[in-house]
């Protein structure tokens, strides 16, 4: 599963969403997706965190430039 791109994860993890609000697969199959789909999301989450802890912004300052570890505020996010 570590061999998906983010791309890739994201999608499949669309696709176990879709189908198990749609309801009608069996309870087995039911559990078997929602560990598949919690897998993909902590894929996706540490694949995130990785690109995030890897983005520095250049901040121009009084002395010249220096780098800064890139964060996502609420602004960032539109909300």
């Amino acid at each position: 599963m570590n061999e998906l791109s983010f791309e890739e994860a994201m999608e499949r993890l669309e696709a176990i969403v879709t189908k198990l609000e749609n309801g009608d697969v069996p309870l087995e199959t039911a559990i078997e997706l929602f560990q598949e789909g919690m897998a993909l999301s902590q894929l996706c989450g540490g694949k995130l965190e990785l690109v995030e802890s890897k983005i520095e912004t250049l901040i121009q300052s009084g002395e010249g430039f220096h780098k800064k570890t890139f964060a996502i505020t609420n602004d960032d996010k539109g909300e």
